[in-house]
């Protein structure tokens, strides 16, 4: 008797410690668990829904799933889950420098968009892609100052950022490993090293401050059909970025 007691005590405590190592437990009911709002920062990765003829982009469907589009992820999106909502502010093409801007507008929008203030017991957690666009405009051929300067302006963004946690993804490789796609103008060794350093960076900031998103990872396996104008998620590709970002949920 004592033993089986103990067994299902070690259960217990094991399940618990699996609920608490998830950002936002799934499974919990819309009365016990408080909102969450998903805040997206960054750069076309998350800002794609103009690249398809549906409007969706990734934290859109990670708060609502568009059920006749992505059967799949029926009853998976967060609003499922209890109380969700999106405040996007990625922006396509932006840089790490960008980010600053997408930071001031979130605050100075300290409500909901319908005069509703944001209670304390909300629950926010934000998603960061950025570091393609600041790779093709220069940094996939840097000796190395450009990149310390990507770094510290993307931890300068991080302290100023009050949410927590931050989800960052990494940045695909749209050439899928293939030095013959390179479309860069730089020898692909030189950029392959640099693509790596600023995953690197993102992969610590992660890290630190919230979970890692390794988009790279997952659409190296991925199709051609995941991009659009070469560089940019199309609408199997939103739905894709989404599904790494929602493993970690």
């Amino acid at each position: 008797m004592h033993a089986a007691a103990d067994v299902r005590s070690r259960m217990r405590r094991r399940l618990i410690q699996m609920a608490s190592a998830s950002v936002l437990p799934a499974g919990a009911t819309s009365a016990s668990r408080h909102p969450v709002t998903v805040v997206t920062f960054g750069d076309s990765i998350l800002d794609c829904g103009h690249y398809n003829a549906h409007g969706v982009h990734p934290g859109q469907l990670l708060v609502r799933n568009e059920d006749q589009l992505f059967p799949e992820f029926r009853g998976r999106d967060l609003q499922s889950r209890g109380p969700a909502r999106l405040l996007h502010h990625a922006v396509d093409g932006a840089t790490v420098a960008g980010l600053a801007a997408q930071l001031a507008r979130l605050e100075s929008q300290p409500d909901d968009g319908r005069g509703r203030v944001l209670q304390g017991s909300e629950r926010r957690l934000a998603l960061l892609t950025v570091g393609g666009n600041d790779l093709i405009r220069g940094l996939a051929a840097d000796r190395g100052a450009a990149m310390l300067e990507f770094e510290k302006t993307l931890q300068s963004f991080i302290n100023r950022l009050t949410i927590r946690p931050v989800l960052v993804g990494t940045v695909y490789d749209p050439t899928f490993g293939d030095d013959e796609r390179n479309f860069l103008g730089v020898p692909a060794r030189l950029a392959r090293a640099n693509h790596r350093r600023v995953n690197n960076i993102l992969r610590a900031v992660g890290e630190r401050h919230g979970r890692v998103a390794d988009i790279h990872a997952h659409f190296l396996g991925g199709k051609a059909g995941w991009y659009t104008g070469v560089i940019e998620p199309s609408l199997v590709g939103a739905s894709e970025v989404r599904r790494v970002f929602l493993s970690l949920l």
